[in-house]
Parts: C-alpha cells; sequence; structure tokens
C-alpha cells in the first residue's frame, strides 16, 4: 500500500509541475505576458489549467497525507532525546577539588 501511495504521489508532483509550468503568465512579468490579440481565446485554456492544477494539487495534498499516515504504522517507539540528554546529565563526572 505505502509503495502504490508512493509512485501515485510521485505521478501527481510530475503533473502539478507540468500544468504549472503550462499555465499562462497573467502577470506580464518582464514583459512576457499574453498580448491582448489571444486574450480572448486563451481565456479558457486558462481555466482549464487553473481549475486541473487546483485538482491535482488537492490530489497531491490528500496523498501526501495518506502516505505519511501509512507510513507512521511502522515506526517503532522512541525515546525522546531531551530524555538522554537528562539522563546523560545526572552521570557527569564531578570536578575534583583542588588541594592546594
Amino acid at each position: 500500500m505505502e509503495n502504490i501511495l508512493l509512485i501515485v504521489n510521485i505521478i501527481l508532483a510530475f503533473l502539478l509541475v507540468i500544468f504549472v509550468l503550462f499555465q499562462k503568465s497573467e502577470g506580464g512579468a518582464l514583459g512576457i505576458g499574453v498580448s491582448q490579440d489571444n486574450f480572448m481565446f486563451s481565456r479558457s485554456a486558462g481555466n482549464f489549467f487553473t481549475k486541473a492544477t487546483a485538482i491535482i494539487a488537492t490530489l497531491f495534498i490528500f496523498c501526501s497525507l495518506a502516505l505519511t499516515i501509512v507510513s507512521r504504522g511502522d515506526l517503532t517507539p522512541t525515546t525522546s532525546v531531551l530524555d538522554k540528554i537528562e539522563e546523560n546529565s545526572n552521570e557527569a563526572p564531578e570536578i575534583p577539588e583542588n588541594s592546594n
């Protein structure tokens, strides 16, 4: 189950990157935006990629959470790092007194 979720998560991550890269730029940063000539025709394509990106991102988040929940069952409980530090602080050697 964990391997299947991992493969699905990798595929969704790849699709998410592809869909984000295919989206039209709306800000026009650095002068690379869409021209006014193509404004009417590119709007529907922008809506499709925007909705598809949102859906893929939601699936990616749910898949990541499911992968975390499934893989957490394999973990064994361990002691805290802070508990280990407190245990070691009690065993610290004492400084000998100066007998001069």
